[in-house]
């Protein structure tokens, strides 16, 4: 964009607007997102704006909001502002509230940890702009205390932040969902914003965002760098444990902060509690601590020089940690997006470049991090696909829209919705089932709510229906009258030694005293000794990042990563392992009698379940299913593989019952809707078809 295109974009902001920019933020100039967004966002437009983490994403849209509200003369709740973390609002909330403060307007924060005096206060005041997430809009749509229509009755517009961490998962649905029950609210389509750093097909995404509003004019902000970003700093190395790793972090770069990202949260605890072992100033930050616990370790974070963070994809959104200078991931990502989220954590400040150091704690971690990194040197980055069939989102829209409706005209159900997709052909018989089951009563041309959604979801009013996901129970941990997190059932039942030893907050606690049916438990701090471990399940690893790993093991090398010694000769030795399971323009066979046969697609799991749910007289029934291969049936031998090569349908991999527990609200579902929504969720069709048609080899006694 040239300087004088860029002086005509900033001259439509509100004058208001102008003056505090240049003379409150003594901003030179606005970056390119920032004036790209505000003839579109002006114009009314639906939109997503893409650029880098720290890219100013709030400012491009905030701003020409601002404008428009002042110009238009907009009151009351005019703009929602939604994220999907909380800690990310809190981060928020200042910032906004301040520019809305400009032009004497007001914002506000509302989720799950504000006071009820303050939701009262807001409800009082109606602030032009309130920052929320899905299932707090949910919460206020179904209240008794609020008049949800004359509180969004003003409302204009729908940012929706980090909007691709939404379209992945059912979260996305159900916003889209309560989206157009509030424009029926409003009596008016908002206009609708996305914001993201990392979208692989940003034309899909805000035409997946624009709902049944599918006739205003859409757009897509992406403009390309003036000056393209610095090459960042990406090294691999292998350190083969915990301590390992925590020694390796102690020793590197030492004086700097450093945000080290690990794949689930018993990790976190595992290397948090090794780094303070080895003296290094250290934090954490993942799902099962407390929001006070979160705090304090982001703050003394913040403040501090010398320290390290380890988090879970919790800080991988755009919180402010303050001035970080190193990032890094042990283990791998599974997505580049998400690599990609973290690196642009770093290079913030003016002559530091984005940087990141993988540390593999085993052999088996080396492959999937080459492979990822492999995608990602490609400038491949993976679309965002919402997941199929929501149907369970559909049974959950028609409750919560009775509580809100209190009494929903039975004609008129299915009509909140407008044209979404979400309310396909099974709508009807979905609300079959509701009505069948009791969980909805007909009362004339009337919906209620019935005795079975009462008994299933109406704990502390219904609370349980204003989330679409599901976590195990959990106990809530107190030092004292402090809370620290929460663990596990499980965990509490282990006792070692005669006493049971938690990891938590990367320190040990031995409990004292269990409250079963509350759900609580006292401890008191240890020396050492206690043990992390909650209940969670292993994602997918896609096709595009299987076949990276294959490349990779073919030979393929990996450009703008610095590879250390050990990573080099681990990555040398997988390469040797796998040389029988590889080759460059077919699938292998291998043959063995001490392993078996078994098929390398290099497929990923979803796929790799089709084609075992497929060829069942094919392929051991009893395996772990991966993303690299399928075991073949004892005894068969090479004759029996053509099979593979007939027109036989493909059908989606089978569903165990009790496997319908993680799909929440799959019991207001018929239960053969509710296993084929899994089955589709776990399995794809298309790839297993594109695998069946490559060509193969057999391999023998390998």
């Amino acid at each position: 964009m040239t300087a004088d295109s860029a002086d005509e974009a900033f001259s439509l902001l509100h004058p208001g607007v102008r003056h505090h920019i240049v003379n409150t933020l003594r901003w030179d100039g606005l970056r390119e997102s920032q004036t790209a967004a505000i003839a579109p966002v002006l114009s009314g437009q639906d939109l997503v704006v893409v650029a880098p983490t720290a890219g100013g994403k709030t400012e491009a849209v905030v701003f020409p909001l601002l404008s428009r509200m002042a110009h238009e003369d907009w009151h009351g709740v005019s703009i929602l502002y939604v994220c999907p973390l909380r800690a990310l609002l809190n981060n928020l909330g200042p910032r906004v509230l301040e520019y809305a403060a400009w032009l004497g307007r007001t914002a506000a924060v509302w989720h799950g940890d504000v006071s009820q005096p303050e939701r009262q206060r807001i409800v009082g005041s109606r602030p032009d702009i309130l920052l929320t997430t899905p299932e707090s809009l949910e919460a206020v749509l179904v209240s008794t205390r609020t008049d949800a229509t004359a509180f969004f009755a003003d409302l204009r517009v729908v940012v929706v932040d980090e909007v691709h961490s939404f379209a992945g998962d059912d979260r996305g649905w159900h916003l889209l969902a309560v989206m157009e029950r509030l424009s029926r609210l409003a009596k008016r389509p908002p206009q609708r914003i996305g914001l993201s750093a990392t979208v692989g097909n940003p034309a899909e995404m805000v035409e997946w965002l624009q709902g049944s509003s599918t006739d205003r004019p859409r757009a897509v902000v992406e403009p390309v760098p003036e000056r393209p970003l610095a090459q960042p700093e990406v090294e691999a190395d292998y350190v083969g444990s915990i301590p390992n790793a925590a020694r390796v972090i102690a020793a590197l770069h030492r004086g700097e902060k450093r945000l080290v990202f690990v794949d689930s949260r018993r990790r976190a605890e595992e290397l948090g509690a090794a780094l303070l072992d080895v003296g290094v100033e250290t934090y954490l930050c993942h799902s099962s601590l407390s929001a006070a616990e979160r705090r304090r370790s982001e703050a003394a974070f913040a403040d501090s020089r010398d320290t390290v963070i380890v988090a879970t994809s919790t800080l991988e959104l755009g919180i402010d940690i303050g001035d970080l200078d190193r990032v890094i991931q042990v283990g791998p990502p599974r997505t580049v997006a998400s690599f990609l989220q973290r690196l642009g954590r770093t290079g913030r400040r003016a002559g530091s470049v984005r940087n990141c150091l993988f540390l593999a704690i085993d052999s088996e971690e080396v492959l999937p991090t080459f492979g990822m990194l492999h995608c990602w040197a490609r400038g491949w980055v993976e679309p965002v696909a919402p997941p199929p069939v929501p149907r369970h989102i559909v049974a959950q829209q028609f409750l919560a829209l009775c509580l809100q409706e209190s009494k929903l005209t039975f004609d008129s159900a299915s009509r909140w919705w407008g044209s979404l997709s979400v309310f396909d052909d099974d709508t009807e018989r979905i609300l079959e089932h509701l009505l069948r089951a009791g969980f909805l009563v007909r009362d004339g041309n009337y919906l209620i709510i019935g005795p079975e959604a009462e008994r299933r979801f109406g704990h502390r009013y219904f609370s349980d229906l204003t989330a679409v996901f599901s976590a195990p129970p959990e106990f809530v941990v107190f030092a004292g009258n402090d809370e620290i997190g929460t663990v596990g059932t499980e965990l509490l039942a282990e006792r070692r030694d005669g006493a049971t030893v938690l990891l938590l907050a990367g320190r040990s606690w031995q409990v004292q005293n269990i409250d079963w049916r509350r759900r609580r438990c006292w401890v008191v701090e240890v020396g050492d000794g206690g043990r992390a471990k909650w209940s969670g399940t292993a994602s997918d690893w896609s096709y595009e990042l299987a076949r990276g790993m294959r490349a990779v093991l073919l030979g393929e090398e990996v450009p703008g990563v610095q590879v250390t010694d050990r990573a080099a000769r681990v990555l040398a030795a997988e390469r040797g392992a796998y040389s029988q399971a590889v080759s460059p323009d077919r699938l292998i066979v291998t043959m063995s009698d001490d392993e078996g046969a078994r098929w390398w697609t290099w497929a990923g799991t979803t796929a790799n379940r089709t084609l075992h749910a497929s060829f069942a007289d094919l392929f051991e029934p009893a395996q772990r299913i991966d993303d690299k291969s399928i075991r073949i049936r004892s005894g068969l031998g090479i004759e029996d593989l053509g099979t593979l090569r007939t027109g036989r349908a493909l059908v989606l991999p089978r569903v165990n019952r009790q496997a319908l527990a993680g799909l929440k609200f799959s019991t207001a579902l018929p239960e053969s809707l509710a296993m084929d929504t899994l089955a589709r969720r776990l399995g794809n069709l298309s790839v297993a078809r594109s695998v069946i048609a490559e060509r193969r080899q057999i391999r023998s006694d390998c």
